[in-house]
């Protein structure tokens, strides 16, 4: 059966490549055909090398009320959280449809990672009861269907570091449990198979810590122990996602003035490891870290940083907390900023993010 009919292969299949991918839960509703070829891992391979895909920003992000909905007690109503997306190339911003169910929104501060063409959301706090939820929860951007995940298992667990391998697996560590026990087990979850796995532990606890995946490792920063509580540890610690072991600790990963509170960071697919740390913008060279710019005075509270594929950056983040949410791009080519345009709609507080190309 042809992908089109009275068209070459191979043109039927490039004009699938050049769809935009917002089009994918259309194309994917017309012919299992059609489905399965989007489908295919080679299919996005050839989208991305053939400069055909979609960079996105996706965000755990505050729904913005009207006044008129806000009523006239003092009492601020906890925000309700969506998933916003932006695609740096065109600015464009979108919202993702609800997860079925979940009236009161996501879960709070739970984790965002990308798997392939899927969205996948991790834990986070109830927003109703503030109970810590262990629920997963998928979007397929082929489809624009959301669908439920095994959960996490291990008990309750909030505030753990979360980054992904964007082909297959999310890795998951440290956190806190119910008792605000500072925690250093850690956690793979196979998206394809919809199973988790057990790691073995990290070599200390590390609460509120983050995460990158970086250079072929899952790599855990900064955090605290259960006796620290809130004095933040420069050190970090990476996991061999081949052999599953954890290497040696690094003493003095992060720089001196970097430990107040986890540096928002990113990893290039070139290797380079960004931070962006109080009002300004790190690039760690070799061992050392080095400030390579100054942070927009309206960005200085980062929330969330990706490098995409041309080196550029995308930082999101506000002068200070309750402030509104704005983008910038840094051009590294010559070390420039370039404001991005928005609206109300997507100036809300920003949580947690992901990168995706698709």
């Amino acid at each position: 059966m042809e992908l089109i009919p009275d068209l070459p292969e191979p043109v039927a299949r490039e004009c699938l490549l050049r769809s935009f991918y917002q089009q994918f839960p259309l194309i994917a509703s017309v012919s299992k055909l059609w489905r399965r070829e989007i489908s295919l891992p080679d299919f996005l391979r050839h989208r991305k090398s053939s400069g055909h895909s979609q960079e996105l920003v996706v965000l755990s992000q505050a729904r913005i009320k009207p006044v008129s909905e806000l009523g006239s007690g003092k009492t601020i109503p906890t925000p309700v959280y969506r998933i916003s997306v932006l695609e740096p190339e065109s600015g464009l911003w979108t919202e993702l449809p609800p997860v079925p169910g979940k009236s009161n929104g996501l879960p709070l501060f739970c984790r965002l990672a990308s798997v392939g063409t899927d969205l996948v959301v991790i834990g986070g706090l109830d927003p109703a009861t503030w109970r810590t939820s262990d629920s997963v929860f998928i979007f397929s951007f082929l489809t624009s269907t959301w669908r439920n995940g095994t959960s996490m298992p291990g008990g309750p667990r909030s505030f753990f570091a979360c980054a992904s391998d964007s082909e297959r697996n999310v890795f998951v560590a440290g956190g806190h449990d119910e008792d605000k026990n500072a925690l250093t087990s850690a956690l793979v979850y196979d998206v394809a198979e919809d199973r988790w796995a057990l790691l073995p532990d990290m070599g200390r606890e590390r609460d509120e810590c983050t995460a990158i995946f970086h250079a072929g490792k899952f790599q855990v920063i900064g955090g605290y122990t259960t006796v620290e509580q809130g004095q933040f540890s420069k050190t970090a610690e990476s996991l061999d996602v081949a052999t599953r072991r954890w290497g040696a600790e690094t003493k003095d990963f992060l720089a001196p003035g970097m430990t107040t509170w986890p540096p928002v960071c990113a990893a290039g697919g070139n290797g380079v490891l960004y931070a962006c740390c109080r009002r300004d913008l790190m690039v760690m060279n070799g061992d050392t870290w080095q400030k390579v710019g100054d942070l927009p005075a309206d960005v200085c509270n980062v929330s969330y940083v990706a490098v995409r594929r041309s080196g550029k950056l995308v930082v999101i983040g506000s002068a200070r907390y309750g402030e509104p949410s704005v983008g910038y791009i840094w051009h590294t080519s010559d070390s420039r900023w370039e404001k991005l345009e928005t609206c109300e709609k997507y100036e809300g507080h920003v949580q947690a993010g992901c990168f995706l190309e698709i």
